[in-house]
């Protein structure tokens, strides 16, 4: 007699059909709620609203104040005024560089080019730089005047202090120092001098002497006694 045979069981596979198509839907769905929430009122445009004032930074400065600004030295502020361009209201300082025989026009929500006049104890730091050995370096003359350009130009009196201290030559007398090297120490020179005035409040002369003792300078004067 033949054995029957045996059915197999089914077995029954997951239903991956119906998951993909679950995921598909949702991911379906998705990307229609972006579609609406992005396209919501295209034609709307943002509003743009006027600046009816210019926007100020923190620091104020008043009539008669003396600030420094880097590529020109110091300055009096000589007049706070106002104008309308565009609609908007601007406010900008007057400064008159003195040296220079410049007057500039800076708006105030330009200030971070200013900066206020140094504190004593600035001042007496810069003389006690003034005090040091010059730095001697042996790079190319080019390359070393450059420096000290942008050290003049950047309106950090330390800086400037530095520059005053390497070029000096201890004497007035031309022939010791070459005319370019001449030309940056007298601008730095006189750039420092100014900052001396307006803070320490003295004849200039007295200024000169007090710097020109810190540099251990010998006038010409005293050279040919």
């Amino acid at each position: 007699m033949f054995k029957k045979k045996k059915k197999k069981k089914k077995v029954k596979k997951p239903k991956i059909k119906k998951i993909k198509k679950s995921i598909i839907k949702n991911k379906l769905i998705t990307k229609t709620v972006e579609k609406k929430v992005t396209s919501v009122n295209p034609e709307e445009k943002p509003e743009i609203k006027k600046i009816k004032k210019q926007p100020s930074e923190k620091r104020l400065y008043n009539l008669k104040d003396y600030v420094v600004y880097p590529k020109h030295g110091v300055g009096k502020i000589t007049a706070v005024e106002k104008a309308t361009i565009g609609e908007i209201d601007i406010q900008f300082y007057k400064i008159f560089i003195d040296k220079e025989k410049l007057t500039l026009t800076v708006p105030i929500n330009q200030q971070s080019k200013l900066r206020p006049i140094s504190s004593i104890n600035q001042i007496n730091k810069c003389i006690s730089i003034l005090k040091t050995k010059p730095k001697i370096k042996r790079t190319m003359w080019s390359r070393r005047a450059q420096e000290y350009d942008q050290k003049i130009n950047s309106g950090k009196i330390y800086e400037l202090a530095e520059v005053v201290k390497d070029l000096n030559k201890n004497t007035d007398i031309i022939a010791d120092q070459s005319y370019s090297e001449r030309q940056l120490f007298e601008k730095a020179y006189e750039r420092l001098k100014s900052e001396f005035e307006a803070v320490l409040k003295i004849n200039p002369d007295d200024v000169q002497k007090k710097m020109d003792k810190a540099l251990g300078r010998v006038q010409v004067a005293d050279t040919q006694e």
